[in-house]
């Protein structure tokens, strides 16, 4: 009925936020798992009906939805973990889809941001995310329709990272108490994403945090001069800063 309401400035209007975050509240209330399949069926024929919310203009939607998912990925329930990674790869072949069998930079860039966000949030790591990856890449393995084109690929190399973001988290709990091997561990995340400016941000911020309460300040100066600096970098790029400036040259150079 108000599919033409729903589609309008590219699927980025309130009226989409509000039947999106709608979908949303039956994730994030506790549901049976029958109930829970029926919710996973109407979000496969939401994000089909309109990619343009997800894949197109404001991040949110995608990154709130992956964030929802990969929740029900750590599931206890072995059937709805199941569910949730067939959304979670139909979610990410319909972003390839959207970008021309290009790229699935968007889902890829929000699923470790949510990744990073659920370690502190909800603990995920275990065995029954592990499952959970596995049956993603089981999927790719298996999608003939895909066979000829990247996208398998590109699943293996974003689970493979989910999995390196997980281990290095790992390693850090175990290192909590050792604050210079914990900077040491953060730090390598961090270039390990050197071309993804936005998650490199994220963890740059925590080493701040890490070495302010450790009264390191001018490690922490360091870090948030490093976060300047990308960002300045990137508003150089997109014409929005004057490179002639004295102090943006400088914050750009440390970089």
């Amino acid at each position: 009925t108000f599919q033409k309401q729903l589609q309008q400035s590219d699927c980025q209007n309130v009226l989409m936020k509000k039947v999106f975050d709608t979908h949303m509240l039956f994730l994030q209330i506790n549901q049976s798992a029958a109930a829970l399949k029926h919710v996973f069926a109407a979000l496969r024929l939401f994000v089909g009906k309109f990619p343009s919310a997800f894949f197109q203009g404001q991040a949110d939607l995608c990154g709130s939805l992956c964030y929802e998912i990969l929740k029900c990925c750590n599931h206890r329930s072995r059937s709805t973990q199941t569910e949730a990674s067939a959304l979670l790869y139909f979610f990410m072949r319909k972003n390839f889809e959207f970008n021309k069998q290009k790229s699935i930079v968007r889902s890829h860039l929000q699923l470790i941001k949510a990744v990073s966000q659920l370690i502190a949030d909800a603990g995920i790591g275990g065995s029954r995310f592990q499952h959970s990856l596995a049956i993603i890449n089981n999927f790719a393995n298996g999608d003939k329709q895909m066979k000829n084109v990247n996208f398998p690929a590109e699943v293996k190399d974003l689970t493979k990272r989910i999995r390196t973001v997980l281990m290095a988290t790992a390693q850090m709990k175990e290192h909590e108490k050792d604050p210079e091997m914990l900077v040491d561990l953060q730090y390598s995340l961090a270039n390990s994403y050197a071309s993804t400016p936005e998650l490199r941000r994220t963890w740059l911020e925590s080493m701040a945090k890490i070495h302010a309460r450790n009264g390191d300040l001018s490690e922490a100066a360091m870090c948030y001069i490093h976060i300047a600096a990308l960002i300045a970098e990137y508003l150089k790029r997109k014409g929005k800063i004057k490179t002639n400036s004295v102090s943006i040259n400088i914050i750009v150079q440390s970089n």
